[in-house]
């Protein structure tokens, strides 16, 4: 059985590099093309998915709804697989955060792992609702799912399964909007 982990279309939070976070941006006209793309992309391949499950944030609700449309399978809601939580941050850009909050900025970025930004979450309280939610749908699913969710998402999970300095994921595992991340649902059987 596979996880195809996929990040949701593009917001303009997107294209104005603002942190969403938690924030509940929808996609833009781009996203929905790319959602519409994603669908296709799926519905032609070898994917054969069985379930999608979703972050309840708009922007990821409404990929998995025009994917599910054209799969014909229902999206269900996941706990457990929103966007990191930055707190304060949200809405600024990064440039904005580095010049109004050198301090917690720079220690964050030297611990991102562990270190929270003020009122949001650590990488490593994200993992600690992923991995269980993840589990879940492992032991849930019969066939291959899809996983519609966020950016840090992903490239939080793939650095903990490879052992990357969680300073260099954006370097390694960026995901674009809409891209695919395969992975085997054994690795969250436990």
């Amino acid at each position: 059985m596979k996880l195809y982990m996929v990040r949701h279309g593009e917001t303009n939070w997107n294209i104005e590099n603002r942190i969403q976070g938690q924030q509940d941006t929808e996609l833009n006209e781009k996203g929905r093309q790319q959602a519409r793309e994603l669908a296709d992309k799926l519905a032609g391949g070898d994917y054969q998915i069985s379930v999608i499950y979703t972050s309840a944030k708009k922007r990821a609700c409404e990929t998995a709804q025009i994917v599910g449309d054209k799969l014909g399978v229902k999206p269900k809601i996941q706990p457990g697989i929103e966007e990191i939580n930055f707190g304060k941050w949200e809405g600024y850009m990064w440039k904005q955060v580095r010049e109004q909050f050198p301090q917690e900025y720079q220690i964050w970025r030297d611990n991102r792992r562990y270190q929270v930004p003020p009122e949001g979450e650590s990488y490593q309280q994200l993992l600690d609702r992923l991995l269980p939610a993840l589990g879940e749908i492992a032991k849930g699913s019969e066939g291959n799912a899809l996983v519609v969710t966020h950016s840090a998402v992903i490239m939080t999970l793939m650095s903990y399964l490879y052992d990357t300095p969680f300073e260099d994921m954006v370097k390694h595992y960026k995901t674009g909007n809409a891209g695919i991340v395969e992975l085997d649902a054994e690795l969250f059987l436990h």
